[in-house]
């Protein structure tokens, strides 16, 4: 099967939707699928050479809409070489395109008996967060004016929509109408399972991570955004230092806080910075390594007590499965997508997206003994194993492009 991944944008500092399709197309070469990828990023970017499989970079794009003038043509000449095509994410100038080119195309006689299935996977870009986020008003009305000239047609004329959880399926119908996809699938999305601890993860770690030591420390790995609710955790945890929380914890006693990702330089990350600046305890505790990547990421996942991810809303939250990958319980808000199924395996904590329910996670999670705390990390390795594992959602994604298949016959799987 020859497979088409389109995406604005495959930056991994962009975190994400580009790791999600990473990790598809990991999973779904164990089906000796073709992936390629067609995106509009510089044809010259580090991350584009070293790709291991094939990329059609036709960029530098704008800024705004991610347009590209190289991308329509390509599409006339390439859209009916595939036997599936997966456009990843949406609001952009690539998803227009494609139902652009599909529709075009589809008028022709001669190619539409020939043309591939055309799936839109928004990754929670449909979640109502993003109309009624009290800081997004000017974006929500751009939307919604976006919607009726443009994406409603992208979602409603596709073969199928494919979602990465039942949660984000059922709030994908809420914000915007008309809404009536000819189908709706939930294929799930697998994290591919971590490399074994080596002690060089430990050392690069520390390395990235300077005074870091063999403190103990809950980490935060994602990137430094609002939507992550990073300012409540930094508050919530100097509370925690300067008062002791309701359980009154010694200072002494609360381990170190790790928030590690990309973002620092931005506004929103400056801002972070400012207020841990200006606050002794937290000047102190918590610590900033910046974006972590291969044996250091790993380390920080394998060294913490636990992770947290005190987000406003997360589709799917890669990053909280690769912790519960690497043993550790997870501490998170209900808008994580997947928090119910955190909840029912006892493989960590939920709680609000506030300053009091984040101080809650760091309150539960310190208030625990050790035995108990190793039961959840036991539970969080299981949970990855029977609902995570790479293995599981592939296989559902290889049966639905499968099935989509324009004709069947003649296709070398």
């Amino acid at each position: 099967m020859r497979l088409l991944h389109a995406i604005d944008n495959m930056n991994p500092e962009r975190g994400g939707v580009c790791q999600a399709v990473r990790t598809v197309i990991s999973g779904l070469s164990e089906y000796e699928v073709a992936n390629e990828v067609v995106c509009v990023n510089s044809p010259d970017e580090d991350f584009i050479l070293k790709s291991d499989f094939k990329v059609y970079a036709l960029g530098p794009s704008d800024k705004f809409w991610s347009y590209s003038a190289k991308l329509m043509p390509w599409l006339r000449k390439n859209f009916s070489e595939y036997d599936a095509i997966i456009v990843h994410g949406l609001w952009q100038y690539p998803s227009y395109a494609f139902e652009k080119i599909r529709k075009e195309l589809e008028g022709r006689g001669d190619f539409r008996q020939n043309l591939p299935k055309l799936h839109v996977m928004p990754h929670g870009m449909l979640d109502p967060y993003f109309q009624t986020a009290p800081d997004r008003k000017l974006k929500a009305i751009r939307n919604k004016i976006y919607w009726e000239l443009i994406e409603r047609k992208i979602v409603n004329n596709a073969d199928a929509i494919l979602f990465t959880c039942e949660t984000e399926c059922l709030m994908a119908r809420i914000p915007f109408k008309p809404y009536h996809p000819k189908e709706e699938i939930v294929v799930g999305l697998g994290v591919e399972a971590p490399p074994e601890f080596i002690p060089e993860m430990k050392v690069s770690f520390k390395e990235q991570c300077k005074g870091i030591e063999n403190n103990d420390y809950v980490l935060f790995l994602s990137r430094i955004h609002e939507k992550k609710g990073v300012d409540i955790l930094v508050e919530a945890y100097a509370d925690l230092l300067n008062n002791g929380g309701k359980a009154k914890i010694s200072a002494s006693k609360i381990p170190k806080l790790v928030i590690a990702g990309p973002g620092l330089a931005s506004e929103y990350g400056k801002k972070v910075q400012n207020i841990i600046n200006h606050n002794p305890a937290l000047k102190e505790n918590v610590f900033l390594p910046g974006m972590l990547s291969g044996d250091a990421k790993w380390g920080a996942f394998y060294g913490c007590e636990a992770f947290i991810l005190p987000s406003h809303q997360e589709n799917f939250g890669i990053a909280i499965v690769e912790a519960m990958a690497c043993r550790k319980p997870v501490l998170i808000t209900n808008k994580v997508n997947i928090w119910r199924e955190i909840l029912n395996s006892d493989a960590g904590f939920v709680e609000d997206d506030t300053l009091i329910g984040v101080s809650n996670l760091l309150e539960r999670w310190w208030a625990l003994d050790k035995e108990r705390k190793d039961d959840m990390a036991k539970n969080a390795k299981i949970n990855f194993e029977e609902k995570f594992a790479i293995s599981k959602a592939s296989s559902r994604l290889f049966e639905v492009l499968s099935k989509s298949l324009t004709n069947m016959e003649g296709v070398d799987f």
